[in-house]
């Protein structure tokens, strides 16, 4: 059988029609805008990190053997054992079909053509070989006949031709539309990464658990965009294996379509040790990066190594840096672990691995590969029944075949790795927050006229990590429409702030009730509950952008609304401030000295040049920016309570009674009655004279509540204080 006849039937083996590509009937009655992760109503809200065989599969994926109680670095990589392939199963049987089932709904077609033409691609190396082969024998027999057959050998050419740009041809094609399907598929992931970003609240944040879980669904998330510490490995390159699985199909059925004599195992045999040789050496001169970033000790490297460059590239770090000089201790550490996680920390290479590497560097392994491979040649020359197109199929095969198998080696591992990851990304989806009330018992906010009624009945809270409580048997009655001051002193771990944050549902209390127009808040959505409540943070913040967005965020659907805007910079006093701003309500504001999670708005192309120039303010001036911020929807209707935590402490007496006395107003209707409860956080004691009532604590307890009138009667810490400012 001639080498053209052999091909032959090997490519009616390998070429056949692609069956058409069809959802299951199961999946085609179901709308899949995300991946199929569990239920969120089944999780238990009451629990800040999920449940279900996913996450357990991943929790279990990070124990350290040995380690009672230890878990990997987020983002290490898994060891390859018995164990941890039956998780990586156990997540691959929950996620596989539901990622492929993603890509189904946002590119139907463009899916299935993505998954033909991975396959179709993978047959072209062989045929390229098939090809090029024919036209090697064609012009070794007209050479060695001395009759040239310039048609034959024209239409072998224009074949060669038609072949390279139909292979061209489809690869355009292919990378067009893997590009669409992957940017879609990029989009939908980012998108529901950021979605579950925004939704969670603090307590749930809290949790290292769930910190870690984030941590690797983030890495899955920015796999889309080549950005994974997995080594550029995207989740879409699963993909890409089948790719590599048909090519080495295609190549082995190559192999075995020829017919073997002597010489032909023999230049076989030989090509197959030219191939193997490199992947022989290089397996033996170096370190495995599997086993390696899989041990401990690079995973607490790579982890180090983070946070020395956040520390060097963080502004929020920079005062403390400078200050205590710890610019060269921050590069020697960073150094050190980058060394580390490079192989080139000297202390962990052994002597042998050292000597052995010294005396391979002195071989020439690219001459040897050389004289091995021109062997064959020499054994094709002195048989008469071989051909050169013989010699070039059997070498290009081969080593087509070992670099398949290698290439296809090293994306199992990766993606062996990735499934991780997807698991992580699944079950971080079913995280529900915290604060979110099980659907079963969640009520409805339910307003009051004078404003918003707050009871606290032994409310007790200690911060994680913490053995101190920062508040503990709060006790606490705030009647609709009341103006209420807790006194701040110098003791801000009293727990002000922190009562304040619990009262605005950003933190959850440990133990206690909280009743809100009688209803446990528990039972309220935060999202419902906040959409009746204006505020300002002592630690607002701020955002490096335009005036008008920093006022507007206050209320979203008024941004762009100047009267709103206009009105409310009056009320906190900011009017002169920002009409002297060089572009006014546009002059962008510069917060560069605050922390990344505070720059949202930060102009991320820094190559682009800005339109307006940035503008810093000071304490006082970014103050009243927050004031105006919580005054763009102080004076809504649906409005129940103002919450101000030292809101003038950066300023003057004067703009402070214009503040409160803009508060009072904003409180009340046309008509002078009371609409809106307000709660205020000062260290003034002649601005918690304002107030209806006073709350006085004291190592995170109430110590004494009352009006001014009660509290100096009582000759406690109020009184003492007061009499102690006359």
């Amino acid at each position: 059988m001639t080498l053209r006849t052999r091909v032959r039937v090997f490519l009616s083996h390998i070429v056949s029609p692609v069956p058409e590509f069809s959802p299951s009937p199961s999946h085609g009655s179901h709308s899949h805008d995300s991946l199929r992760f569990p239920s969120r109503q089944a999780v238990n809200s009451a629990q800040a990190h999920p449940h279900g065989a996913i996450y357990k599969a991943w929790l279990a994926s990070r124990t350290i053997p040995n380690d009672t109680g230890a878990y990997l670095t987020p983002g290490a990589h898994r060891s390859l054992s018995k164990s941890n392939v039956r998780l990586a199963c156990t997540i691959m049987q929950s996620c596989a079909v539901d990622l492929f089932r993603l890509l189904w709904s946002l590119h139907p077609w463009r899916t299935a053509l993505m998954v033909t033409l991975e396959l179709i691609r993978g047959i072209f190396p062989a045929f390229r070989g098939y090809s090029q082969a024919l036209l090697i024998n064609e012009l070794q027999n007209l050479i060695f006949s001395g009759h040239f057959t310039w048609s034959r050998l024209s239409k072998l050419v224009a074949t060669e031709i038609v072949r390279a740009g139909s292979e061209s041809l489809i690869d355009s094609i292919a990378s067009s539309n893997e590009n669409i399907v992957h940017g879609s598929a990029r989009l939908r992931v980012e998108y529901q990464q950021m979605e579950l970003r925004l939704r969670l609240d603090i307590p749930t944040l809290a949790d290292p658990l769930v910190r870690d879980l984030l941590h690797e669904a983030d890495l899955f998330a920015r796999s889309f965009s080549g950005m994974s510490s997995f080594g550029l490995f995207s989740t879409l390159d699963f993909m890409r294996i089948l790719t590599l699985v048909s090519e080495l199909i295609s190549h082995v059925l190559v192999l075995s379509s020829l017919a073997f004599n002597g010489a032909h195992i023999s230049v076989l045999l030989i090509s197959i040790l030219s191939s193997v040789l490199p992947f022989i050496l290089r397996s033996s001169n170096g370190r495995s990066f599997l086993d390696d970033l899989a041990k401990p000790y690079e995973a607490h490297m790579a982890a180090k190594q983070e946070r020395m460059r956040i520390l060097a590239h963080s502004d929020s770090y920079r005062p403390e840096v400078i200050l205590f000089g710890l610019g060269p201790w921050i590069l020697r550490s960073w150094a050190r672990a980058r060394k580390a996680m490079l192989g080139l920390e000297g202390c962990h290479s052994s002597e042998e691995s050292d000597v052995y590497s010294r005396l391979m560097s002195h071989v020439n392994v690219s001459g040897l590969l050389m004289m091995i491979q021109n062997i064959p040649l020499v054994l094709i020359l002195q048989s008469p029944s071989a051909s050169f197109g013989t010699f070039t199929l059997y070498q290009s095969s081969v080593q087509a075949l070992f670099f398949t198998i290698g290439h296809l080696s090293q994306s199992i591992r990766m993606a062996y790795q990735g499934i991780f990851l997807m698991g992580a990304f699944s079950a971080a989806m079913s995280i529900q927050p915290r604060l979110q009330p099980k659907k079963e018992v969640a009520t409805v906010y339910q307003s009051f006229t004078k404003g918003m009624r707050l009871e606290a009945r032994n409310l007790s809270y200690t911060y994680p990590g913490c053995i101190t409580s920062a508040l503990q048997g709060i006790d606490l009655n705030i009647e609709a429409g009341e103006v209420v001051a807790i006194n701040r002193q110098e003791r801000p771990w009293e727990g002000k702030s922190t009562l304040a944050k619990i009262l605005l549902r950003i933190l959850d209390f440990d133990s206690g009730e909280l009743l809100i127009n009688g209803i446990d808040v528990q039972r309220l959505r935060p999202e419902d509950y906040h959409a009746h409540i204006t505020a300002v943070f002592q630690d607002f913040s701020k955002f490096n952008a335009s005036a008008q967005e920093n006022i507007g965020v206050g209320c979203i659907k008024e941004m762009r609304n100047m009267a709103a805007i206009e009105s409310a910079i009056r009320l906190a006093g900011a009017k002169n401030i920002v009409h002297s701003l060089p572009q006014g309500l546009k002059t962008k504001l510069d917060a560069a000295s605050h922390e990344a999670a505070n720059t949202a708005f930060a102009e991320a192309p820094s190559c682009m040049a800005s339109t307006y120039p940035h503008h810093g303010l000071s304490g006082g001036e970014w103050q009243r920016i927050a004031v105006s911020r919580a005054f763009m929807r102080a004076r809504r209707p649906e409005i129940d309570l103002i919450l101000l935590d030292e809101p003038t402490s950066s300023l003057d007496a004067h703009a402070q009674n214009r503040i409160f006395d803009n508060v009072e107003k904003a409180s009340r209707s046309p008509d002078g009655d009371r609409t809106k409860t307000v709660i205020f956080i000062t260290h003034r004691l002649s601005t918690a004279r304002r107030a209806d009532k006073i709350v006085m604590m004291d190592s995170g307890t109430i110590s004494e509540f009352g009006t001014h009138q009660e509290l100096l009667r009582r000759n406690g810490q109020y009184a003492a204080l007061y009499r102690a400012s006359i």
